[in-house]
């Protein structure tokens, strides 16, 4: 499993990626363009014998860090993907100067819920109606590492 920056190329693979892991709330290769050339976007992407398995998207906004989107195609789940996706989006924004990363997921997502309490994310808020179906997010938090104490 290799893991690297994201870049136009990948969008295609992204898209499909989105369709498979959201369905109806997959965001388009557009959409994901257009958020992936923001400024203070990062994309990185995961990668099993030239193809993309998964992704993911983050923003930074002053010390902080958004966990915009993660997807992992169902083929490669269960394989530490998206963990190594997390942790790499967590030392990717503490080296740029964030010291907190948020991320909102579904009240009813109980597996994402432990699958983020496991990567260190803490409840913090709920945010009531906040999907398209009306359905809660609930806003989690971690604190990131001082980039001076972080393991190479």
């Amino acid at each position: 499993m290799t893991l690297r920056p994201g870049h136009d190329e990948d969008l295609p693979a992204l898209a499909a990626l989105e369709e498979e892991a959201f369905g109806a709330d997959a965001w388009s290769a557009a959409t994901l363009g257009e958020l992936v050339s923001a400024a203070g976007r990062r994309l990185l992407v995961a990668e099993r014998d030239g193809e993309v398995v998964g992704y993911v998207l983050t923003a930074l906004a002053g010390d902080f860090a958004d966990l915009l989107r993660i997807a992992v195609a169902a083929s490669a789940r269960r394989e530490g993907v998206a963990s190594m996706l997390v942790d790499a989006a967590v030392l990717a924004a503490a080296a740029d100067g964030a010291d907190r990363m948020l991320l909102e997921v579904s009240e009813a997502n109980a597996g994402a819920q432990a699958f983020y309490r496991r990567r260190g994310f803490t409840e913090i808020d709920r945010r009531p109606g906040y999907y398209r179906d009306g359905s809660a997010a609930l806003v989690m938090l971690r604190e990131l590492p001082a980039p001076e104490r972080m393991d190479p």
